[in-house]
């Protein structure tokens, strides 16, 4: 590669100086860069959630139907994790702003 491209890196802003030099200094408005986020209780719900939809709902709708009722078990379990994660997608996308 050349010395001409562009690379972004984030967290860093070049600044626009007459002589051609850029200077990278770093922007405090800038995302946290990647490898530096904190993992908290946050990220253990949408894990939980993610388990729960995809490896518990589909076995229990495995294991359940000769049990149960048709309508409970290929219609109301799904909804369940669909419901979850829709509720985790709208809590997670106004925590982002």
């Amino acid at each position: 590669m050349t010395d001409d491209t562009y690379t972004h890196r984030p967290g860093q802003v070049e600044s626009d100086r007459e002589d051609g030099d850029s200077d990278a200094t770093t922007d405090h408005a800038a995302p946290i860069e990647r490898g530096k986020e904190e993992w908290d209780w946050r990220g253990w719900v949408l894990v939980g959630v993610i388990v729960f939809s995809f490896l518990v709902v589909p076995a229990v709708i495995l294991l359940l139907p000769p049990v149960a009722p048709f309508r409970f078990a290929y219609l109301v379990l799904p909804m369940i994790p669909a419901i979850l994660l829709g509720l985790v997608a709208v809590w997670s996308a106004q925590r982002s702003n």
